[in-house]
């Protein structure tokens, strides 16, 4: 058994980042409302306390940042959240709110992921590249499993270029507040280089991401299908396939 300082180090490390449970910074002065209430509520009733409590480590799962492993290959999409495949819809303008969204532009294939309250909510860039345009729009809170949400209601909308085989080609993915959901925080600017994978922002507290990819670039998800943020591979620049169908069993 190793005695060097360092391998220990790095042993605990990595423990404190996979095993421990990650809490995102935007999360903790929700946390700490939660937890004074609690200690409020047990003054007042001890049973009031325990539904304080229980609150208070919800609170704790739904801000949670686990650590992903990014699959790294050129071309691939990722998912920026982590929920269920509800649409996956080709023939598709950009929103409006960004440059491109015009009827003479290109078309794009969107896939929309729901995010329900037990999800993890911290959202993730999902291919390398540079980030162009972001637009914000205000609007409703209708349910954000319906599709009429990609249209309806409070969004925040990021257009990526891509680089692809030697030309630039554009990937856009939009944060929908759903009915729950009142605060979208999208951290990326306008000129910032990103890769596949890095956080950029979350949604609270139950929502949806639409993401737009070139109708050249294969779906690798079917509706129905539960993905995880960072790691489950959405679409494939360089893939030869169909795009995928599933069946519930």
């Amino acid at each position: 058994m190793t005695t060097d300082p360092k391998h220990w180090s790095d042993l605990f490390e990595t423990i404190k980042r996979t095993v421990f449970l990650p809490i995102n910074p935007a999360g903790w002065p929700f946390i700490c409302i939660f937890a004074v209430v609690a200690v409020i509520l047990a003054i007042i009733a001890q049973p009031l306390g325990w539904i304080g409590l229980i609150l208070t480590i919800w609170c704790l799962y739904f801000f949670r940042d686990p650590v992903r492993t990014v699959p790294s290959r050129p071309g691939l999409v990722v998912s920026p959240g982590c929920g269920r495949v509800v649409f996956v819809v080709p023939d598709q303008k950009l929103p409006a709110e960004l440059d491109m969204g015009l009827d003479d532009g290109p078309n794009f294939t969107r896939i929309s992921i729901f995010l329900s309250v037990f999800d993890v909510h911290v959202n993730r860039i999902p291919i390398v590249g540079e980030v162009v345009q972001t637009a914000y729009r205000p609007g409703a809170f209708l349910n954000a499993a319906i599709d009429k949400a990609s249209t309806d209601n409070e969004m925040s909308a990021t257009l990526l270029k891509v680089r692809h085989k030697d030309k630039d080609v554009d990937v856009a993915f939009v944060q929908i507040a759903g009915w729950v959901a009142r605060r979208i925080i999208n951290q990326l600017t306008p000129g910032q280089q990103v890769v596949t994978g890095q956080r950029m922002g979350l949604i609270r507290f139950g929502s949806r991401i639409d993401v737009y990819v070139p109708d050249d670039c294969v779906p690798m998800v079917s509706v129905g299908q539960t993905v995880i943020e960072g790691e489950t591979v959405l679409a494939d620049f360089g893939s030869a396939e169909k795009p995928r169908e599933g069946v519930a069993i």
